[in-house]
């Protein structure tokens, strides 16, 4: 399959994603906002599982709290 066709077929769903400002990076993200959500569930401080997650993912506490205020924010369609 050629990258062409693969945009075509996605084309809608890749669009949607670029007026809502989401990077395709953020794909990387998803389990580690999973694990925050169930930990949050659990009742563990926030303080605790951002150190936690930023040691499991391998990135900055910082990044946590940029990926978790991102992740759970509505989106907002910018005007095309």
């Amino acid at each position: 399959m050629k990258v062409i066709e693969i945009l075509k077929m996605s084309r809608t769903s890749l669009e949607l994603l670029q007026r809502s400002c989401i990077s395709m990076r953020d794909l990387r993200f998803i389990d580690l906002y999973e694990d925050y959500e169930r930990m949050a569930a659990e009742g563990e401080k926030i303080t605790y599982l951002v150190s936690v997650l930023a040691e499991k993912y391998h990135i900055s506490e910082r990044q946590v709290y940029y990926i978790i205020r991102k992740f759970g924010c509505d989106c907002n369609f910018r005007a095309v």
